[in-house]
């Protein structure tokens, strides 16, 4: 059964219970103010993996994914001298409406996970549309005393009436620094680590003016507007209950995001909510972080741009484990495309062969290594083997690569009954293959090298072989 590295006790766990039917998946959803780069999907098809592993063991998946469409500020617990959100800031830049911004590039997300093969989850609350759900679970921490009013209608939770803070981080309370991105404290707070819960607008400096777009809601405490962990908190137990088996996101969102949601939970109804904290890694382009702040940024858009089938990336993710940090490159992206399309074209051959059990040896270990915390490099070096394997008859490869493909989820399938792809050379190729032959038949290994290259450049892989030079 499935065992999956848990960040909080360091340690790779066994994440289903014996007996047990359903895991209950909570993921932190994607802030709807820009695009999702491919860094950023990385973390949303690690649910997808554990649903698809799960499946091989009939074990059914509820998956919680948020939308944070009321978009966090400059940090979690301050806000910024104009109050505004990310959300907000994006569409005064493109000059919509922040609902019109926050579905715009949600349905973008959307897409693009879709074309990823990640299937929907079961559940996809959006922030704005919880806000009741917060301002209840805030006022319940308020009476548990976990939290406090300040005068201008801000609710802070208390760190310090959570004892066990920092046990999926490693960060203690006692050990934080104040201010560790801000250059002020807000004095007003009865702890420097306590965060905001909800955001008061009754302050100098909030510069926006009533109307249905400036995001503030009515609370008990005074109108104003959701700090960023309570939203997870009140949405994960809303839809999936007291009892989450499996809780995952990005390394970065282990401190603060994910201790101070445990907090607000554990509070919330007295006991741990979540079994396994699962992270993971980022993902570097060209060997730096990608992000905008770097001007490293690379879409799905920009993929299918550059003639690259987009499941290549889904390919290419995979051939890391999840909590690995991994450095994609287009010259990795463009083999894992030359990939998929292989595997594509070796499928549909197989499959005009009469069909054959599944190759129950190769099967098993891929299943094997999926189950092993996810190490989807070793079942990929299954999977290869496998098309390596001459002894294995072409209708089992063609059942057994189809049966993997679950869990791979790259449609393998897809050129099954289309007509062969003939490959065209490019202009000028088919000259230089011609006198790279006659180079080869001289014995001039120079001008055989050199040739290879410029049609390397064309585009056109040459191989040589006991019976003459092939392309592709």
């Amino acid at each position: 059964m499935l065992r999956l590295y848990d960040t909080r006790s360091r340690q790779v766990e066994g994440v289903v219970a014996p007996g047990a039917r359903v895991l209950r998946v909570y993921t932190c959803g994607p802030t709807v103010y820009r695009y999702a780069h491919v860094g950023n999907l990385r973390s949303y098809l690690l649910p997808d993996l554990i649903r698809r592993v799960l499946e091989r063991h009939r074990v059914g998946t509820l998956l919680c994914q948020n939308i944070t469409d009321v978009g966090h500020l400059v940090d979690d617990g301050e806000v910024d001298a104009s109050g505004e959100d990310k959300v907000l800031q994006q569409a005064r830049r493109e000059g919509r409406s922040a609902l019109e911004i926050a579905r715009f590039y949600e349905d973008a997300f959307r897409r693009d996970t879709a074309k990823l093969n990640m299937r929907p989850p079961e559940h996809m609350p959006r922030a704005t549309e919880s806000i009741d759900l917060m301002i209840e679970m805030i006022e319940g921490l308020i009476a548990r005393g976990h939290a406090y009013v300040l005068d201008d209608g801000s609710v802070y939770f208390d760190a310090r009436s959570f004892p066990t803070y920092g046990e999926i981080s490693g960060n203690r309370l006692d050990a934080l620094q104040p201010a560790y991105r801000l250059e002020a404290v807000d004095a007003r707070k009865r702890f420097h680590a306590d965060w905001a819960l909800w955001k008061g607008s009754k302050r100098e400096g909030f510069n926006r003016e009533g109307s249905d777009e400036e995001m503030t809601w009515e609370t008990p405490w005074g109108r104003g507007f959701p700090g960023w962990h309570i939203e997870c908190s009140a949405m994960s137990l809303r839809f999936l209950g007291e009892h989450i088996d499996v809780h995952t996101g990005g390394k970065d969102l282990r401190f603060p995001h994910h201790e101070d949601e445990r907090a607000q939970s554990n509070a919330s109804v007295g006991h741990d909510v979540v079994k396994h904290w699962v992270h993971g890694e980022h993902v570097l382009f060209d060997g730096r972080k990608m992000a905008k702040s770097t001007g490293n940024v690379v879409l799905l858009s920009d993929v299918e741009a550059a003639g690259l089938d987009p499941l290549a990336v889904r390919l290419a993710l995979l051939e890391h484990r999840y909590r690995q940090q991994m450095n994609l490159t287009w010259d990795s992206l463009r083999a894992a495309d030359r990939t998929v399309r292989r595997w594509r074209q070796r499928v549909a051959e197989w499959a005009e062969a009469p069909s054959r059990p599944i190759a129950r040896e190769y099967a098993d270990r891929a299943q094997a290594a999926f189950d092993d915390d996810l190490d989807t490099p070793a079942a990929l070096r299954v999977v290869r083997e496998l098309e390596r394997d001459e002894s294995v008859a072409p209708g089992s490869r063609f059942e057994t690569f189809l049966h993997l493909d679950h869990v791979l989820g790259l449609d393998l399938s897809a050129d099954i009954g289309k007509p062969p792809v003939v490959a065209v050379l490019p202009p000028g190729a088919a000259e230089l293959l011609d006198a790279r032959a006659r180079a080869r038949a001289a014995k001039d290994w120079g001008a055989s090298d050199r040739l290879r290259d410029e049609l390397a450049a064309l585009g056109v892989k040459v191989v040589d072989t006991p019976e003459g030079q092939t392309w592709s």
